[in-house]
């Protein structure tokens, strides 16, 4: 009994040395140190002392380090109670675990997410392979957990600094635009609200409860995503089944906040959803929303951070771009704001320089741009809120009364500036004649030239009017594919969304098309070459005036000419020549939509620039295989409707098929039918058809075949005539000789090919004489199959085939008895024929000869007369 449980306690021990062997401990700052100097990846699980490692992930890392067989693959467990540089993890029960590699944080996950966890160890492991050869820059990412922890450590300590300095009676003095963290939560509308239409409903109780939306997103999550997000619920009986309902339908994610500092919003909001229940709602909280629209423990319908550290997480699972929001400290520089401005017509055509330079004086930039001409209707719809007004006639006659210029100006406080300097709407001259309205009004008329938004929220609505969410194509060419991660932040720093993208290399069809306006250039083919010689990220871009928002951005085509006109823009950073020169935008709307059709298809776009409906994994990843296969299908398919010697070859009967099917559209229904027993009746008629054709005597112009059988016509001709028609030139046969034969080519061909296909189609018609179902035993193949499978009916096929052998033998010899007939008796009419003008030309020729004959007598009669004559005057 002692040795068995010795037995136990060495494999014990031994499970454990091997496990040690596996994860380096880390306890102390040193050996943290140390770690982290070691070349490699280093996965390390955070612990606390009182609960230990995360044992269920050592099982997995086992067997990926296994499966990988990495040397720079390595797994270590740091003990956060006693190394200093964890000490933002301590006291946190969550399983963490982060990736370290050349001393720098690479990656992270909290919460024991197998899945993810993997994955993330894979991409890492691959990024840092590609790093160690020098392809690419190791990217050191920060923790949002820690980062929002120490934020708020920050601030609090401002805050306690901020009260001893009042208590000491001095006024704390902060730098311009420091700004403070702003209390935020994160709230999810959950597929069976958004199903059954509550969300305007439930925004609009948001709104009456003074809660502000900082950011919204509608989104539906993937099983994988809605995993993740609610991995701490992962031990819950019901997880698996939330799953399904989180990835069952969009939701809409968002952020919220409230007041001043949003110190209240997390609370405020778990309050007004309700206890998670449903049933508890109802009881305890009959007026909550989950009491109003939820209907099952988990399909409550909304969802609420439970804590600051949990909303910032939550945060950074949906809005991965979104900074944590933050609000103006008395004293500091007043926030960023847009405006829009509008120089009526009468103004914009008399002083549009002058005004524009007034603009740039009072520190406004410029940031949207657009002349345009309004009708009476669009000019009436904006200005709807002053339909009683008197002056209203007026105010839209004139703004309709030819181009106006709008702008979007771009200022500290802009809303409020520009009103500032635009003076009052009325008595302009007495009250601030200095104002923009005061300068440039006219006599005639009372309206005043020049528009200001009167609200922050009016400002972004008639901007929109103005200046709607469009899209561009933009595209990181081969050239620039190296620096396209650099190249997608300078997008979102130019206040572009990418609504989707697809990188792909293009095929020189595509290439062809999507350069057609520059075909005529020298320099269309080397384009084309270089656009189809690698990889291109294609993208939607979505901003207001994206299309000419983009090709500013990009800069001039010529890089060399973008390093001094605008050497911030693309070209000038990343090009390299004019072909290759990184970037591509569209060069006007309607270029645009036609690349986006054919780069991703029919898309449509949400007002903030989003794809409705959108899968981001297909818009956001390279094709797959399958996509690429069908591509290449269509491709194909496409090239043998324009040019017939890029079709493949099928298989030898297939072949045949094409090249005798004379008749096969023309099918008692009229339409022409996918299957091979329809094909064969087709083409029975058409061999009856060949063999019952009379020749055309010579001279005598044949019918021209019309509609299908033109067509059918036209595929034999184009197949067949440099074989048969070059034979008989080259035997010096005539026209009807060469047809002739042709047509007796064609029957022998088509015997021949019939022989194991048309004994299936006599064989159909005899079951249907006989009512039996229409089948597929016609195709050989299938025929096959049934005979294995059906030993009592493969008898009675076979005698139905040698039948329809022996018949069509007897036809094909008919057929070609007939077809020998009509080459005779066109032999012997085209020799009648020659005889005949061979008969009629002697007739022309002795005719020919009798009247020179006759001439020469008269000519001879005339000369013995004039001689006679000639002698009687000498005598006399």
């Amino acid at each position: 009994m002692g040795a068995e449980e010795d037995k136990k306690k060495a494999a014990k021990m031994a499970r454990r040395k091997q496990e040690v062997q596996l994860q380096q401990e880390i306890e102390t700052t040193e050996e943290w140190e140390e770690m982290i100097a070691k070349e490699g990846l280093w996965v390390v699980d955070v612990y606390q002392e009182w609960c230990g490692p995360c044992a269920a992930m050592v099982g997995n890392f086992r067997r990926l380090k296994n499966e990988l067989g990495d040397e720079l693959l390595h797994f270590a467990a740091a003990k956060a109670d006693t190394v200093d540089p964890l000490d933002k993890y301590r006291g946190r029960c969550e399983p963490c675990f982060l990736l370290f590699a050349g001393g720098v944080l690479v990656g992270f996950v909290h919460g024991a997410n197998s899945p993810v966890i993997l994955r993330t160890i894979t991409e890492q492991l691959a990024a840092e392979h590609k790093v160690m050869d020098g392809s690419v820059e190791r990217k050191e990412v920060k923790d949002p957990l820690i980062s929002n922890l120490e934020e708020r450590e920050k601030a609090q300590y401002d805050e306690e600094e901020n009260e001893k300095e009042e208590e000491a009676g001095i006024l704390g003095r902060k730098s311009a635009g420091e700004l403070e963290k702003k209390g935020f939560t994160v709230a999810l509308i959950k597929p069976d609200a958004v199903r059954d239409g509550k969300v305007e409903e439930i925004l609009q109780q948001m709104s009456e409860a003074g809660i502000e939306i900082l950011a919204q997103e509608e989104r539906q999550l993937s099983e994988e995503e809605a995993r993740d997000f609610y991995s701490h619920l992962q031990e819950e009986d019901y997880f698996e089944d939330l799953v399904k309902f989180m990835s069952s339908g969009p939701s809409f994610a968002l952020v919220l906040t409230k007041g001043q500092k949003g110190d209240t919003i997390l609370h405020d909001w778990r309050d007004m959803i309700g206890p998670t229940s449903v049933e508890e709602a109802k009881d305890q909280a009959p007026d909550s929303l989950r009491a109003k629209y939820g209907s099952d423990k988990y399909m409550n319908a909304l969802h609420g951070s439970d804590s600051p550290d949990r909303a910032a997480r939550e945060m950074a699972f949906f809005f991965p771009d979104m900074s944590t929001p933050t609000i103006p400290i008395p004293g500091s520089r007043p926030q960023l704001q847009r405006t829009l401005a509008l120089i009526r017509p009468d103004a914009f055509s008399k002083s549009r320089d002058e005004i524009m330079e007034k603009i740039k004086e009072a520190g406004f930039k410029v940031a949207l741009q657009k002349e345009m001409t309004l009708t009476k209707e669009q000019a009436a719809d904006f200005y709807k809120e002053h339909t009683d007004e008197p002056y209203f006639e007026e105010l839209i006659t004139r703004m309709s009364s030819g181009p106006l210029m709008a702008l979007g100006l771009a200022r500290d406080d802009a809303v409020t500036a520009w009103r500032d300097v635009l003076g009052p709407t009325t008595n302009a001259k007495e009250e601030a004649p200095d104002s923009l309205r005061a300068q440039f009004s006219i006599d005639e008329t009372s309206i005043n030239q020049l528009h200001g938004s009167d609200s922050k929220e009016t400002a972004e609505k008639e901007i929109q009017y103005f200046f709607p969410m469009e899209q561009t194509v933009a595209a990181i060419k081969p050239d620039g594919i190296s620096t396209k991660e650099e190249i997608i932040e300078k997008i979102h720093e130019a206040g572009f969304r990418i609504a989707a993208r697809k990188e792909t290399t293009i095929t020189k069809e595509i290439a062809e098309e999507f350069y057609a306006e520059h075909k005529d250039k020298e320099y269309y083919d080397d384009l084309v070459n270089h656009m189809t010689s690698g990889p291109t990220m294609f993208m939607v871009l979505s901003r207001e005036g994206a299309v000419s928002g983009w090709r500013q951005v990009i800069g001039p085509t010529n890089p060399e000419e973008a390093k001094t006109e605008a050497p911030e823009s693309l070209r000038a950073q990343f090009g390299q020549s004019i072909l290759q020169n990184a970037v591509h935008g569209s060069s006007d709307a309607s270029h645009a939509k036609n690349s986006i059709e054919k780069v991703f298809g029919q898309l449509e776009f949400n007002p903030d620039g989003t794809v409705k409906d959108e899968d981001s994994q297909m818009l956001q990843s390279e094709p797959t295989k399958e996509q690429e296969e069908t591509a290449v299908e269509e491709t194909q398919a496409e090239a043998s409707d324009v040019a017939p010697e890029f079709r493949q070859e099928g298989t030898e009967e297939e072949s045949g098929e094409t090249k005798q099917e004379t008749s096969q559209d023309n099918t008692e229904g009229g339409t022409a039918q996918g299957e091979d027993g329809d094909k064969k009746d087709g083409e029975d008629e058409a061999a009856k058809t060949e063999g019952e054709e009379a020749p055309k005597p010579e001279g005598e112009e044949a019918p021209k075949p019309e509609g299908e059988e033109a067509q059918a016509q036209s595929e034999q001709t184009g197949s067949e005539k440099p074989k048969d028609e070059g034979e008989a030139e080259a035997k010096g046969e005539s026209g009807e000789e060469a047809q002739a034969n042709q047509e007796t080519t064609e029957s022998q061909a088509k015997t021949d090919k019939e022989g194991g296909t048309e004994q299936k189609s006599e064989d159909r018609a005899a079951s249907e004489a006989k009512g039996e179902d229409k089948t597929d035993d016609n195709k050989g193949e299938d025929a096959k199959g049934e005979e294995a499978k059906e030993g009592d009916a493969k008898d009675g096929e076979s005698k139905g085939e040698d039948k329809a052998e022996e018949q069509k033998e007897e036809d094909a010899s008919k057929a070609t008895e007939e077809s020998e007939k009509k080459e005779e008796e066109t032999k012997d009419e085209t020799k009648k024929e020659e005889d005949t003008k061979e008969e009629d030309a002697k007739k022309d020729e002795e005719t020919k000869k009798d009247e020179e004959t006759k001439n020469d007598d008269e000519t001879k009669t005339e000369q013995k007369e004039e001689t006679k004559t000639e002698e009687q005057q000498a005598a006399s």
